[in-house]
């Protein structure tokens, strides 16, 4: 390892790393756009109100919270430290930092497989939103009754045709991104259009608390509930930080990577926790009100946001035009989140083998197609076809964000607590001395050393009934 000199935090030497120059972020501000980009997602707008209504609310969020500060928050540092300073993808970057013969890259390996496995079902739902984009130019969604939108969700996800088409199209999407590298094309894209999604997010929520009976929604957000808590209750919120962050899939190893050397890194990870919890609170005062207002189920599940947000819209003076606004939007929310995961191959495939980076794309999304048709016909052609269970959906989500994030952010943890150390740790958050932030730093060892690890595997066995 090289010391770096005064003033700058320290990097793995090129010899290291075996790059002399390498693709990377242009700004500080596009570091924290394109990281913030790829925890805020459908995840928040999606996964977090699904899980919200079906672990009891207010409970759920308060578990989460917790998760998100003693667990999410610790793997993420952990993370984008160790990509900055190997300058490489998850699983070399691991290779880089390790003590010769160790096998800490595995760590780097189950994020791989996690990533690929969340692409697989997550570019499905990305490609709902896609066709949601056209229903919504077509009137068709724009109901407040249940039936009518439930039916118009049911036509969608069960049909093959639609179901493989607009995930393709999902894919060759983020593609088209992926294509223009990191600062042209991860940078630019999530700098300039994350912050209408916000804007647009606030509208919707002040719209939703408007409506006759929203109050009932708001006490289910805000009320909790502790009778519902259970491990597995407490396992989903963990895995739920661990998807919503974009942690424990190589995706903030590799996105640290690029980072600039100056980089803020606590600072950056904590400001992307918050704006991350804000957008998943006002999803949740975006639909949650309108759910009671409207009499829809509130554990719908996955189907919550397709069958809620048009009814809020049709609600509202002018809601033909911002429901296709907030479904484009939805979309860009979405593809931020998908050029992170898929950047975590890419980056493997193009540093491993010296694959042009054309090339590793198509290879990746190619496999990405094959992988994801099981899910994409898990409503429809597939739907007797379970697995433990399970159908492909399901299996694909259970197995990433319950089993593998935590396992890997747990490992992630005992590796920088254990091995890494804590006079390496100090002067990477440090930027070598130069950031005034000791005292974070030292609470954010002790966390990551004693107290992430532990809770992970405690409500991991828990949820796994294995103790």
């Amino acid at each position: 390892m090289e010391q770096a000199t005064k003033g700058r935090p320290i990097v793995a030497s090129e010899a290291a790393t075996g790059l002399k120059r390498r693709d990377a972020f242009a700004t500080g501000l596009g570091v924290l756009a394109a990281t913030l980009g790829s925890a805020v997602g459908l995840g928040n707008i999606w996964k977090f109100p699904a899980m919200t209504g079906q672990n009891g609310g207010a409970a759920f969020i308060i578990i989460y919270l917790l998760s998100t500060i003693l667990v999410g928050l610790p793997v993420m540092i952990s993370e984008h430290m160790i990509g900055r300073y190997a300058r490489k993808d998850a699983i070399n970057s691991l290779r880089v930092v390790a003590p010769k013969g160790q096998p800490w890259w595995l760590i780097g390996a189950a994020g791989g497989v996690a990533a690929f496995l969340i692409m697989a079902f997550y570019s499905e739902v990305v490609g709902w939103v896609f066709a949601y984009i056209a229903k919504s130019v077509s009137g068709s969604i724009l109901s407040t009754d249940p039936a009518t939108n439930g039916a118009v969700f049911t036509d969608l996800v069960s049909s093959p045709t639609q179901s493989l088409l607009w995930q393709w199209l999902a894919l060759v999407w983020v593609g088209a991104i992926l294509i223009m590298g990191v600062a042209k094309g991860i940078e630019r894209a999530t700098k300039r259009l994350l912050p209408l999604l916000f804007v647009l997010l606030i509208i919707v929520a002040v719209r939703s608390l408007t409506l006759d009976g929203a109050g009932d929604g708001v006490s289910f957000l805000l009320k909790p509930d502790f009778s519902k808590v259970t491990g597995a209750v407490v396992l989903a919120a963990m895995g739920l930080a661990f998807f919503k962050l974009s942690v424990g899939m190589g995706t903030m190893i590799t996105y640290g990577s690029y980072f600039r050397e100056d980089q803020d890194i606590p600072m950056t990870a904590t400001r992307v926790m918050l704006a991350d919890l804000t957008v998943s609170l006002l999803a949740g005062l975006a639909i949650f009100p309108a759910v009671f207002a409207f009499g829809f189920d509130v554990q719908s599940g996955p189907s919550l946001l397709f069958i809620t947000i048009p009814a809020v819209f049709a609600s509202m003076p002018g809601g033909e035009i911002f429901v296709v606004i907030f479904f484009v939007l939805t979309a860009v929310a979405a593809t931020g989140a998908m050029i992170s995961i898929v950047e975590v191959p890419v980056a493997f495939l193009s540093e491993q083998f010296r694959m042009p980076r054309k090339y590793a794309l198509a290879l990746t999304l190619v496999l990405l197609a094959l992988a994801g048709a099981p899910a994409a016909l898990s409503q429809g052609e597939l739907a007797d076809v379970k697995i433990a269970g399970k159908t492909f959906f399901d299996l694909y989500d259970y197995a990433s964000s319950n089993i593998l994030l935590p396992v890997g952010g747990m490992f992630m943890c005992i590796f920088v607590g254990w091995v890494w150390g804590f006079e390496r740790t100090k002067r990477a958050l440090t930027n070598n001395g130069t950031l005034n932030n000791s005292a974070a730093v030292n609470l954010f060892f002790i966390i990551c050393k004693y107290v992430t690890p532990l809770l992970v595997l405690v409500v991991l066995l828990d949820g796994l009934n294995i103790i």
